[in-house]
């Protein structure tokens, strides 16, 4: 798949009267034959793209829930050359999006020329890098672009006006708004400023917005989505996919669906 199919199935999800609904989850928290059923669980729940965060030794952008999925995946020995060994063997059965979340230290362990080469073999549409800024994207992007696969913004709510136009007009794939300053996590609520915010940043961007970071319940899906173009839930999936708790992610994703007709 490449970036602009990730982009089309975000646009279809808002055509169709709802918001588009992307999980993240930890790669091979589990073990990597369960990603396989995770993923698949997960596509015929009804999203619209999958997040797979990459486990890491120091994960500076991830909550307490998200740390402990990374934590169990590398006692399974998981890493981003079987992530993408595992997804690729899947290829044929995923119909939607699979975007990777990884630090910049893996990828350049792995080779950027190959790690990119083995994104395109295995399907990724798109990847997130949290701690890669705008200044230094060139070190990915080119090799990116020959994939057709999409380096995805992170925008923060501190984020300079001057700053966010820089990063609205580099984006491709679609553009990730962080609703909170600081770490994944679930959260009872969020600041007053951060629908005004939202707005703001879909009305200049050329591509989708999606929100994420500390939304959790359906709710929260609802009335975030309503800013944006949909939503990105990491630790609540996170926790009851590790729980098996399935009808809570199906009610989290049903959440952003449309509402019929006399409801």
């Amino acid at each position: 798949m490449t970036k602009q199919l990730l982009t089309d199935a975000i646009v279809r999800s808002v055509e169709l009267g709802g918001k588009a609904f992307v999980p993240y989850i930890m790669a091979g928290d589990g073990g990597l034959d369960k990603l396989k059923r995770d993923i698949l669980f997960l596509q015929e729940s009804g999203v619209t793209a999958i997040e797979l965060g990459i486990p890491f030794s120091d994960p500076v952008a991830d909550g307490p829930v998200i740390q402990a999925a990374g934590e169990r995946a590398l006692t399974h020995g998981v890493t981003l050359r079987k992530v993408l060994q595992t997804i690729h063997s899947i290829k044929e059965e995923v119909t939607v999006p699979l975007v990777l979340m990884t630090y910049l230290n893996p990828i350049i362990r792995y080779g950027i020329d190959q790690f990119v080469a083995d994104c395109v073999r295995s399907g990724v549409s798109g990847i997130i890098v949290p701690d890669l800024p705008l200044e230094e994207s060139e070190l990915l992007k080119p090799a990116l672009q020959k994939g057709e696969i999409a380096l995805i913004p992170l925008v923060s709510l501190t984020s300079p006006a001057d700053r966010i136009k820089k990063i609205v007009a580099e984006s491709e794939g679609f553009i990730y708004a962080v609703t909170v300053n600081g770490i994944t996590g679930v959260r009872d609520g969020f600041g007053d400023a951060l629908e005004t915010h939202l707005t703001k940043l879909k009305d200049i961007s050329p591509v989708p917005v999606l929100a994420g970071f500390g939304i959790s319940t359906v709710k929260q899906v609802q009335n975030i989505g309503a800013s944006v173009d949909g939503v990105i839930v990491g630790s609540a999936i996170v926790q009851a996919l590790y729980e098996e708790e399935y009808e809570k992610v199906k009610s989290l994703v049903n959440a952003s669906k449309p509402i019929p007709i006399g409801k």
